[in-house]
């Protein structure tokens, strides 16, 4: 008979978790800090239309050039009842930023104007250097 040199002992290898969960915590840690966190912000972006003709319009509104995209593909400055050549568009946002140059560019398309109404105005505010560029949904 042989003898058995040794007995094996019972399983007591384990996977020890600790290094995974630091290298998950640090994983977590690096995507909460650089993560960004965007926060949409809606403008009211109202025709002259409904305001009175009596009162000057507020600070607010004086800050912002208001395009509207009508159904025709008309484009509409600030409320103005005459629409504007497509030609002259660049033109008057380089007026109206000289006037405020901290002015932004709110564009409201219609539903049925076409895209390149928009990107016409969207193009000519980035060459008259305009950063701040906004498009809202049609009332």
């Amino acid at each position: 008979m042989k003898k058995i040199a040794g007995r094996k002992k019972s399983d007591d290898t384990k996977i020890d978790l600790t290094p995974m969960l630091d290298v998950v915590f640090i994983l977590l840690i690096f995507f909460v800090v650089t993560a960004t966190f965007l926060s949409e912000t809606s403008v009211s972006a109202a025709s002259s239309d409904n305001n009175n003709n009596d009162q000057p319009p507020p600070d607010d509104e004086k800050k912002n050039i208001l395009f509207e995209i009508g159904s025709n593909n008309e484009i509409i400055l600030n409320g103005n009842p005459r629409p504007i050549l497509p030609n002259f568009i660049r033109s008057n946002i380089d007026q109206l930023k000289a006037e405020n140059p901290s002015a932004s560019v709110i564009i409201q398309p219609n539903n049925a104007s076409d895209v390149s109404s928009l990107v016409m105005i969207m193009d000519a505010a980035r060459q008259a250097g305009m950063a701040n560029i906004s498009i809202v949904e049609p009332q």
